[in-house]
């Protein structure tokens, strides 16, 4: 401290005094340091984020190189096009190809792509013969009511949904454009009843005929044929639900060999090495693909042989 009298410092007390005059500068320092960083930093998100209208999302963590998209695009193309859905069996045989060391699974997934090709186009081709099922159905709902509003055939066929009618295809277009120009409308209809699915049209066909050629009348018979189109649908859907039983249980047994693979991988067991690469691993796996093809092949007989059984008796 500083006398009163000498104006001297006192002994021990200068040291004292040079510390605290570093600690301000020291203080002061950082305190210009925070306001003029904080500032800089806010002038330079303002000058990037001027004009944006909105804030930068999260960036993407991995972003695959131009080269691996263009790739994965064209053997898309390439195999897509020819095989649909079916093209995965490809990258899932060259996995365990990989993985087991062995050109078995390679093959066995180029011999099972066309195979699941033919069983997806055929669900398709069901799903497709359900959706025309269900259009003749509207259809003749929609065309019975407009007759009982007062139209004749052809305008209630075209006061319609064009759209139900177009679910037929070329057929279907037929028969609007039959309607509209005063053309022969049942025979675009039985054409269009060569379509799987609808063959309900043959029926509405029939009355079209006979309500133009006798003057009975239309929308009754389009009312009994889409009761019988309704009666047939709810008997197909009430025996695959006494079937899904059956199916959910072939399901089931056709995924244990994988679900064996599995465990026996992760008990580190290396099961492919032993199913690839050994004679008693060979014997075991064709052995157990025939058990595998013939429990999947009784199940679709048991399942096409109650389907049939079902057409016959609605015949």
């Amino acid at each position: 401290m500083i006398t009163a009298t000498t104006g001297t410092l006192l002994p021990g007390t200068e040291s004292a005094v040079v510390s605290s005059a570093y600690a301000a500068m020291a203080c002061a320092g950082a305190a210009a340091w925070l306001m003029t960083g904080r500032d800089d930093g806010a002038s330079r998100a303002r000058l990037l984020l001027a004009g944006a209208g909105e804030t930068p999302g999260p960036r993407r963590v991995f972003e695959p190189p131009g080269w691996l998209r263009d790739l994965t695009e064209g053997v898309r193309a390439r195999f897509g096009v020819r095989l649909g859905r079916a093209w995965w069996c490809l990258p899932a045989a060259v996995l365990l190809a990989v993985l087991g060391r062995s050109w078995i699974p390679l093959a066995a997934g180029l011999a099972a792509a066309p195979l699941v090709r033919g069983w997806l186009s055929r669900n398709e081709a069901g799903r497709a013969a359900l959706d025309r099922e269900a259009a003749v159905i509207e259809l003749c709902a929609a065309v019975a009511g407009e007759l009982r509003a007062g139209r004749q055939p052809d305008a209630a066929l075209l006061a319609g949904d064009a759209a139900v009618v177009r679910r037929f295809g070329d057929a279907g277009s037929a028969a609007l454009a039959a309607a509209r120009f005063g053309g022969d409308v049942p025979g675009a209809l039985r054409e269009a009843a060569r379509e799987p699915g609808a063959e309900g049209l043959a029926g509405v066909a029939a009355c079209w005929q006979v309500a133009i050629e006798g003057g009975a009348g239309l929308a009754e018979g389009l009312d009994r044929v889409a009761g019988a189109l309704r009666a047939a649908r709810d008997q197909r859907e009430d025996l695959r639900a006494q079937l899904a039983g059956p199916r959910s249980t072939a399901f089931v047994l056709a995924l244990l060999p994988v679900f064996g693979l599995l465990l026996g991988s992760a008990m580190d067991a290396d099961p492919l090495k032993v199913l690839l690469h050994s004679p008693a691993g060979l014997a075991c796996l064709v052995v157990g693909a025939a058990l595998e093809g013939a429990g999947l092949a009784w199940v679709a007989w048991i399942v096409r042989r109650a389907e049939g059984a079902n057409r016959s008796l609605k015949a």
